[in-house]
């Protein structure tokens, strides 16, 4: 009972803290460009896992870093520059319901590539919730012809790469701490973020002061929304199922929308319920 207690709090944790990374991305980018957003998001997210776990690095196999390596890439890499790319042309809350197809690829490749069981209701689900989606992203290309909804394929690419991501810890770094897992992800991506960074010009940009307070905006997102989110996110596939530590996408875009609407985003009646039909999908799809 302690352990369901335990991973209940995780996702709702976990929720909040993602749920407000979308805002802050969008805030990151009012005085930062999309590639500056992604590699300070690291390398923020980097120095802070160094400096608290730099001393579990030594508890990871060398067998293992492989496998830290595949994560670092697929689980934050990639993704924090597609999300910061997307915000530039899609609002925070239509990037956070697309987010919540995440456990729908977590399924598919599950059962693809890692041998999970699929079910035939939980297929329904997929299908479902690509409906939804579909719908969500059609609909929100008429109603707002100033932003470019092909962006929502980045949204959707990340989505994949989270699943890929959730699958390979649970399936070969389930035995090592979440701290060695997240430091050891940052320990390779903070070089590369670092050369990314400051070939963008970032040393110049600095200077500026609505720079400075996206900078900051960032470094919130890097510490909290990265590198402590990690921590518990690896600590919860751990203790439950890869599906049930995904499906914290279905209270991230709640979080989030509530956050647009207070930086006034607005979604349509049928992009609601395009939201909607998606939750649905995502819930028949985790449900046992």
């Amino acid at each position: 009972m302690e352990s369901k207690q335990l991973k209940w709090g995780y996702l709702i944790v976990l929720s909040l803290i993602w749920g407000s990374s979308f805002i802050l991305i969008k805030k990151g980018l009012l005085g930062l460009s999309a590639i500056q957003v992604g590699s300070l998001r690291i390398v923020f997210a980097a120095f802070f896992l160094l400096l608290i776990g730099f001393k579990s690095l030594s508890k990871i196999p060398k067998v293992k870093w492989k496998f830290i390596a595949l994560t670092s890439v697929f689980g934050t890499f990639v993704p924090a520059f597609l999300f910061a790319i997307a915000e530039t042309e899609l609002d925070s809350s239509v990037t956070a319901i697309l987010n919540s197809l995440t456990p729908l690829n977590t399924l598919v490749l599950g059962a693809v590539f890692f041998g999970v069981q699929f079910q035939r209701r939980q297929m329904w689900g997929v299908l479902i919730g690509l409906c939804g989606s579909l719908l969500l992203v059609f609909n929100g290309a008429m109603n707002h012809p100033n932003q470019n909804y092909y962006y929502a394929i980045l949204v959707i690419i990340a989505a994949i790469c989270y699943a890929v991501n959730v699958n390979l810890i649970k399936r070969y770094l389930h035995d090592l701490s979440p701290l060695s897992i997240s430091t050891g992800n940052f320990l390779f991506l903070l070089f590369p973020s670092l050369v990314i960074l400051f070939s963008t010009g970032f040393a110049t940009v600095i200077q500026v002061p609505q720079a400075q307070e996206s900078i900051f905006f960032i470094m919130i997102l890097g510490v909290v929304g990265t590198g402590i989110a990690n921590i518990l996110f690896f600590k919860l596939i751990q203790i439950s199922s890869p599906v049930f530590a995904t499906s914290v996408t279905y209270l991230i875009p709640v979080v989030a929308f509530f956050w647009g609407l207070l930086d006034n985003e607005m979604l349509t009646i049928v992009q609601f319920f395009g939201a909607l039909i998606i939750l649905v999908g995502v819930y028949l799809s985790a449900k046992k």
